[in-house]
């Protein structure tokens, strides 16, 4: 799991990147850098209209690619999902959805990483194990460890559902379903806690597919308000990927 994740700094159009030198290494969180719409076919600022002259300078939104006037593309954003070194410049829109993915990679993904305790139930198998599971340096696989070990790469994971238990009478055993590969919406919980998850992930070289039921604890093995936040960070993950594919 820990080879090929060397990364190199290459310079683009649009900055210095610290990309994997080996594009299968890289994080399933990622995203490409656009294709920059060409000069030409942008006389004018696509949000304003302005039209562009040697006053009015033109400048492509590193995130979408498109051509907008500097009073509409005047911010410069952290964008880690495409690896750049230090922030670039974005158009309003785009800016506003890496603000709100920074969050993520400030908070939720060293979340991940640190990992929570969990029992953890294989298949329709009616016994459970109590495991570590957390996301790898590489944000390639969830690493499962206990007194069994088990590797999940990301990308094969076809489904999340995040198992959660409502607050107020009448809303026990909420389910709140994600999906990854497959065109089904994304609901959020209301007023509840998440107290476990299920997974759906293909194994590779074969179609079978496998899941998994994560389960928090209730001794003091197990904190349950780490694992309640290793969850919620899981779901912001799940949403992340699950939106990234129509960017």
């Amino acid at each position: 799991m820990s080879g090929g994740d060397a990364k190199k700094l290459v310079r683009s159009p649009s900055g210095l990147r610290m990309v994997p030198e080996h594009r299968a290494a890289r994080s399933p969180f990622g995203l490409d850098e656009p294709p920059w719409v060409p000069d030409k076919e942008c006389p004018r600022c696509m949000q304003c209209d302005t039209k562009f002259d040697f006053i009015t300078r033109k400048h492509h939104c590193r995130r979408c690619g498109k051509c907008f006037c500097d009073k509409c593309c005047s911010k410069k954003v952290p964008l880690p999902r495409m690896c750049f070194v230090d922030p670039v410049r974005q158009c309003a829109e785009c800016a506003l959805v890496s603000q709100k993915e920074t969050e993520f990679y400030d908070k939720q993904l060293k979340v991940l990483m640190n990992g929570a305790t969990f029992f953890v139930t294989l298949g329709t198998s009616d016994k459970s194990e109590l495991m570590v599971c957390r996301l790898s340096n590489n944000q390639r696989y969830l690493v499962l460890d206990g007194d069994s070990h088990y590797e999940i790469e990301i990308i094969q994971i076809s489904t999340v559902q995040i198992l959660t238990e409502g607050f107020t009478p009448g809303e026990k055993d909420i389910h709140t379903y994600t999906s990854l590969l497959e065109s089904q919406p994304v609901t959020e919980g209301g007023n509840t806690r998440a107290i476990g998850m299920v997974l759906q992930y293909k194994v590779p070289g074969s179609e079978e597919v496998m899941q998994m039921k994560f389960t928090a604890g209730e001794d003091f093995s197990c904190n349950k308000k780490l694992s309640a936040a290793w969850l919620a960070a899981m779901h912001k993950a799940t949403k992340l990927l699950y939106e990234s594919r129509d960017q």
